[in-house]
């Protein structure tokens, strides 16, 4: 219940204030990947929204046996939205495993307009 009232605050807020951006971030699909047990969602840079800017970051995480982020390797994507992503998924926790691993994660951010 309490997550219904939160998202429609975050509605009726984005309705008064025209543009919003989401972003999504998804781990690719790996049978060997380990599984995110925490997962932050990176903030849409204002700059981003003011420029109309969206699209997919990639990037590889390198993570410790604990499920600690050690590091986030960017492969593609607009240097602001990168940041955005590097600040977060430093904050993701996957489950542990024997050695580190390199895990290829996909944010993408979309931007609407609502009326």
């Amino acid at each position: 219940m309490r997550a219904r009232g939160c998202l429609i605050v975050f509605v009726l807020f984005s309705c008064c204030f025209g543009t919003v951006g989401f972003a999504h971030g998804q781990q690719s699909s790996n049978e060997n990947g380990r599984k995110v047990v925490l997962r932050i969602e990176p903030l849409y840079p204002d700059m981003a929204k003011k420029m109309h800017i969206s699209g997919t970051v990639k990037v590889f995480a390198v993570v410790a046996p604990d499920g600690t982020v050690k590091a986030v390797e960017p492969v593609g994507g607009s240097p602001l939205l990168v940041q955005a992503s590097e600040d977060a998924i430093k904050r993701w926790r996957f489950a542990p495993a024997a050695s580190e691993s390199k895990e290829l994660i996909e944010l993408h951010f979309v931007q609407m307009t609502l009326g």
